[in-house]
């Protein structure tokens, strides 16, 4: 009888703490990876200092948006409960109480603090502004069209920046602008996505500035933003300052990659009806994970050796 409630309370608590991870968005954590842009181009990658504070700095971003996707879920609890996927959700399903949800954002900003403690301000002044910026979209920025998807890119922008703040290191113009439009691209090919879900299903959208987009427009807006990414990158592998930190050319065969990530991706939503979800299809479409890992060890060997 004892070992039968011992097994029943176990259960229980790995699904609390499933529900938990749920609700933090852990496997989202992935695109806060970007902070480590600056590291790695700058040649400090393997810098141990450096590489503790671009850690630090990860996992503040991390906290920091897992708090800002529970206090998402708590602004759309309704919203969600009528959306044939979101209503899984720990807050819309009920299996997380919103009291509960409201103190879990209490103890991450106690771990934020704790984490940044010791970095510097301007690193600190732009997590702020990642902050500030989610709470406006939650609250308002999310309705508006187009400034909806400007925002998400903002947000990606801010993590690069950061990344650069905290080992106070140059980023290029051009890394930049490859990071918002590549952030562009996979929130306008997230639109594309919903929308064909919506359409699929014959029901209404439950995101009301959907119903300001259409297929044609977010395929248009994402053929722009997809030949943004491969010229901004390409520019930015043949310019005379990264050739010139880098000591080489050929950085620009990376380029490849680039082009082969965008493609697959728009073939994924295009043809295999995915991309709600870009951390689900990085993590799980092979060809995919092969591509990143082939272009990261290549950056890596072209910076470095």
């Amino acid at each position: 009888m004892g070992q039968s409630a011992d097994f029943v309370y176990s259960n229980s608590l790995w699904a609390s703490v499933a529900n938990y991870l749920k609700l933090l968005r852990v496997t989202q954590w992935i695109k806060n990876l970007f902070v480590f842009v600056p590291l790695l181009f700058s040649k400090n990658l393997f810098n141990a200092s450096y590489f503790l504070l671009v850690l630090l700095g990860f996992l503040a971003f991390c906290l920091t948006s897992s708090a800002v996707y529970v206090m998402n879920d708590l602004f759309d609890v309704e919203s969600d409960r009528l959306h044939p996927q979101k209503r899984s959700r720990p807050i819309a399903s009920g299996l997380i109480s919103e009291r509960s949800a409201f103190i879990t954002i209490l103890i991450l900003a106690v771990g934020i603090f704790v984490l940044v403690y010791k970095l510097n301000v301007t690193f600190i002044l732009a997590l702020i502004g990642y902050i500030a910026l989610n709470i406006l979209y939650s609250v308002k920025l999310k309705q508006l069209v187009i400034i909806d998807i400007m925002s998400i890119a903002a947000g990606f922008m801010l993590r690069v920046l950061a990344g650069a703040y905290v080992i106070s290191v140059y980023v290029s113009s051009w890394l930049i602008l490859t990071t918002l439009f590549i952030s562009l691209f996979l929130a306008i090919m997230k639109r594309r996505s919903e929308l064909g879900l919506s359409h699929a299903e014959g029901s209404g959208s439950t995101r009301k500035v959907l119903s300001e987009y259409s297929v044609s427009f977010t395929e248009q807006m994402a053929s722009i933003s997809a030949a943004g990414v491969i010229i901004c990158y390409a520019l930015y592998s043949v310019s005379e300052k990264t050739i010139s930190y880098l000591h080489s050319e050929n950085l620009v065969y990376t380029t490849i990659f680039v082009v082969f990530g965008i493609f697959r991706f728009m073939y994924l939503v295009y043809k295999k009806s995915k991309g709600e979800n870009a951390t689900e299809v990085m993590m799980t479409d092979v060809p995919m994970i092969v591509n990143i890992v082939l272009y990261v060890l290549t950056a890596i060997y072209i910076v470095y050796f």
